[in-house]
């Protein structure tokens, strides 16, 4: 929620609890920057009475502005936490290396040669450390800064390049200060050995620059209890 601006959980929150004519609080899986897209993301809410998921799914959808939509509404325990029960985040970086006027606002355009494959060593990197301290935007309040990263690469489709990278949590403009240093390794004016350091020498400003939010993606968000509906919808 923002006191001044319009919001994806403002403006959830204010249809949800016009259509079920009760004060409804949305709890998000996590924030993302402003700009930033989400092809996925989860919010779990309380309600005491019955819910038509497909139903109030149909509603909501009709409510929400054209860039809100909602795919399902299902029950889950009363315990379950949509930011705290969360196991795996993954995310997307998009960049396309000629020019696209309909890609404009939804990837990033850079036109200098990069080299992927020294951008995929330096992948490597990342599964050694947990502690991403320089990756992370300074004076934010955490009470750690490790992460564990379980995949991270990248890949070249026609004039497109997609970063994918998968962790436990992700700290602050994490993802995007990554991508913008692998862009100096990938323009040879980092190694993969200063890279190692940066990450080592636990201080943003060795670290590059932060690309811009509207090529970032919130793609997937993973739970113990997600993985057991769909068994049980399969079965």
């Amino acid at each position: 929620m923002q006191p001044d601006a319009i919001s994806v959980q403002g403006e959830l929150t204010k249809a949800m609890s016009l259509l079920l004519k009760s004060e409804i609080e949305i709890v998000g899986a996590g924030r993302t920057d402003s700009g930033v897209h989400a092809k996925e993301m989860y919010a779990h809410f309380d309600f005491d009475n019955e819910i038509d998921g497909k139903d109030l799914t149909k509603k909501l959808n009709s409510f929400l502005p054209k860039d809100i939509a909602i795919f399902d509404v299902f029950q889950v325990d009363d315990q379950a936490h949509a930011r705290f029960d969360a196991t795996m985040r993954t995310y997307e970086y998009h960049i396309h290396l000629q020019k696209d006027v309909f890609r404009e606002d939804f990837s990033w355009y850079f036109y200098q040669d990069l080299d992927v494959e020294q951008m995929n060593k330096a992948c490597e990197a990342l599964f050694k450390y947990i502690d991403f301290q320089c990756f992370s935007k300074s004076n934010t309040d955490v009470f750690t800064y490790n992460c564990k990263i379980s995949e991270a690469f990248w890949k070249k489709e026609a004039n497109n390049l997609i970063f994918t990278i998968s962790a436990d949590r992700f700290l602050r403009n994490m993802v995007r200060a990554i991508v913008g240093t692998l862009i100096g390794v990938g323009l040879h004016k980092i190694s993969i050995e200063q890279f190692e350091e940066i990450i080592k020498s636990k201080n943003r400003s060795k670290a590059g620059f932060s690309v811009p939010a509207h090529g970032l993606y919130l793609t997937k968000v993973a739970y113990p209890f997600l993985e057991n509906r769909k068994r049980q919808t399969t079965a």
